[in-house]
């Protein structure tokens, strides 16, 4: 499918009866929350700490801004979001979960086939609070991240995605703080205000996941991270959603539908990149893409920087898996707390015994195969699930580029490129999968990851584009607007 048809739609829903949304209570959600006052005292004193938050680490500059908008009505995959101008402060975050499954159990691990949790298992306490609490930290920090690029938007019609990516990722962490307030006492109320108080790249008090703390400049750093960063997020929740814990479980299985946005600005971000790109090379006649200087000087980024840009969005966040080999993954596994991407799918016992699993790493210097126990490998196998499931829209963006008639491909760098986190760390992979020295590594790395003149460039290019209808020159408009409207719309009136 090329970006020319590419349209949003979730990539994992399950469909289930419609259950509506409270829109009459403070805090909106499908939960029933007015029948618990202890729990809704707590969540309305949370509140305004949240929205506090939102305003001195939410997008900046563009707070009183009216925007186009998506709000959750209902959890129907079918008609689920209303459209409309929303000044981000005021937008309805709520509580929503996926509905119920009657007579669900446990797809796996040691409890396989048991009913599903509806309370917390006492002997998995400790490692479940872990597991929403990682989860929940991603979603403020992916604001933080990107709190700063309403400034450089190339266009309203992208500004409106960032602040709908933005609104949501705070709806996930409401959905995180539900889970942690209802089902984890006092130590969850502590936990839901440390979500508040970290902050993305603070050397005191930073967020947990490495990949959260890097800097997100430019608006080319904002598409490779909704298109391989948040597809982290898709595999992480797709797993979650098969927790035997079922209020995560439904809490995930509608995040998902949310996450499909994310996932589609991502993809056709890069792809209006590359056909921006594409176009001006043509129109001036050059046919070599490695005739760097050349393509710049028309005001577009040139395809080796993009290459090298997605092999760094690559490779930190293949980190975001953690080691190959975890006995923490094993355990949440086990526990049932977690399954595998596409759990049911998987024609095995669910439950592991005596698999193996093949596992890549380095030995003697050279990178080979082992097999090694499954169970102590989810980490592994979801890692390669991600790269398989990254490869559908590279082939979608190389599709631009073979119809305008370049020579060039985009690739993935193998799995131990670039790595800090698991087998690969401290080692030296080229993108080929070659183990190499700290001398060739240092010599080669600027041909593969992006250098300071890259990223100036990069910056330069990030001039903002704010009247309706007008585009940056380094991406091309989209072939269709938000929800049927055309893409001249004002999708955000600026005060």
């Amino acid at each position: 499918m090329s970006t020319d048809t590419l349209v949003e739609t979730p990539e994992s829903v399950r469909s289930d009866a419609f259950v509506e949304v409270n829109y009459a209570d403070r805090i909106p959600n499908n939960v029933d929350l007015a029948s618990d006052r202890q729990l809704q005292r707590a969540l309305e004193a949370w509140q305004p700490n949240y929205v506090d938050w939102w305003k001195e680490m939410g997008p900046e500059g563009f707070q009183d801004a009216d925007v186009y908008l998506r709000t959750a009505v209902g959890v129907d995959p079918a008609g689920w979001a209303k459209f409309g101008y929303v000044k981000m402060p005021e937008y309805r975050w709520g509580i929503l979960l996926a509905p119920k499954v009657e007579g669900r159990t446990i797809p796996c691990g040691r409890h396989k086939g048991e009913p599903a949790w509806q309370e917390v298992p006492g002997e998995y306490r400790s490692l479940l609070r872990r597991l929403i609490v990682v989860q929940a930290d991603t979603e403020p920090a992916s604001v933080e991240q990107q709190r700063w690029l309403g400034a450089t938007a190339p266009s309203l019609y992208d500004m409106r995605n960032l602040f709908q990516v933005n609104v949501e990722e705070g709806r996930h962490l409401w959905a995180m703080v539900y889970l942690l307030v209802k089902h984890f006492g006092r130590d969850g109320r502590e936990e839901a205000q440390a979500l508040l108080e970290r902050r993305s790249g603070q050397q005191d008090n930073p967020r947990i996941l490495g990949a959260f703390n890097e800097k997100t400049p430019d608006w080319l750093s904002f598409f490779m991270f909704t298109y391989f960063t948040d597809r982290d997020g898709k595999m992480q929740l797709a797993a979650l959603a098969e927790s035997g814990f079922d209020p995560l479980s439904r809490s995930c299985r509608f995040m998902l539908t949310e996450e499909a946005h994310h996932l589609f600005v991502g993809e056709t971000g890069v792809g209006r990149t590359i056909e921006a790109t594409c176009a001006a090379m043509n129109k001036a006649g050059i046919t070599d893409p490695y005739d760097t200087a050349a393509i710049r000087k028309l005001g577009v980024v040139d395809l080796p920087l993009l290459q090298r840009k997605a092999n760094f969005h690559m490779s930190v966040t293949r980190d975001l898996f953690g080691s190959e080999i975890s006995s923490n993954a094993a355990e949440a596994f086990s526990a049932g707390l977690k399954g595998r991407f596409n759990e049911a799918q998987l024609s095995d016992d669910h439950q592991l015994h005596d698999a193996t699993y093949p596992v890549m790493r380095v030995v003697d210097g050279a990178i080979v195969t082992e097999q090694v126990p499954a169970l102590r490998a989810i980490n592994s196998r979801l890692l390669d699930d991600y790269i398989a499931d990254c490869q559908g829209g590279i082939e979608r963006w190389n599709k631009i580029i073979e119809k305008a008639g370049i020579d060039f491909r985009l690739t993935q760098p193998h799995k131990g490129f670039n790595r800090r986190i698991g087998e690969f760390a401290g080692q030296h992979i080229s993108p080929a999968g070659e183990v190499i020295g700290a001398e060739m590594w240092a010599a080669q790395q600027d041909e593969w990851l992006p250098n300071a003149q890259d990223l100036r460039f990069i910056a330069s290019l990030m001039q903002p584009c704010h009247q309706p209808g007008e585009y940056a020159s380094w991406i091309a408009p989209p072939r269709l607007g938000i929800n049927k409207q055309p893409v001249d719309y004002e999708y955000v009136k600026i005060a």
